[in-house]
């Protein structure tokens, strides 16, 4: 039911950085964890940061930690992503997604709710 709407993507160069947005429709936005996943050219959508409810705890994927920054405004029903140092293999679409778990039968993230995504292109 949760509509959410990406921006921030574009085109940065190596060592760059950018910070991503997401604004979601509703308030319920804010009981749920949340977080950001992508999908590199050829491969599956893999996961990259979370943020618990009340922001409590975040968890991100080995490749951008140090890296990237996740953290939320449940007053604007927002989440963020920030992202520094970027390498040609941090592009691709990421998407917001609200409600993450974990799946049972492969212990990764996985979400309920997702954006349409917002491209991100690092040049060498």
């Amino acid at each position: 039911q949760v509509q959410l709407v990406e921006s921030g993507g574009g085109l940065v160069q190596v060592g760059g950085s950018l910070k991503l947005s997401c604004v979601a429709s509703q308030h319920t936005f804010n009981t749920y964890a949340v977080g950001w996943f992508r999908q590199c050219p050829g491969k599956e959508r893999e996961f990259v940061a979370l943020i618990t409810y009340n922001s409590g705890r975040t968890d991100a994927a080995d490749s951008v930690k140090g890296r990237f920054t996740i953290s939320r405004n449940n007053a604007k029903n927002s989440v963020y992503l920030e992202m520094n140092d970027l390498k040609p293999e941090d592009t691709a679409v990421y998407y917001c997604a609200a409600d993450v778990f974990r799946g049972f039968s492969t212990g990764t993230y996985e979400a309920e709710y997702w954006g349409q995504g917002t491209q991100v292109t690092v040049s060498s």
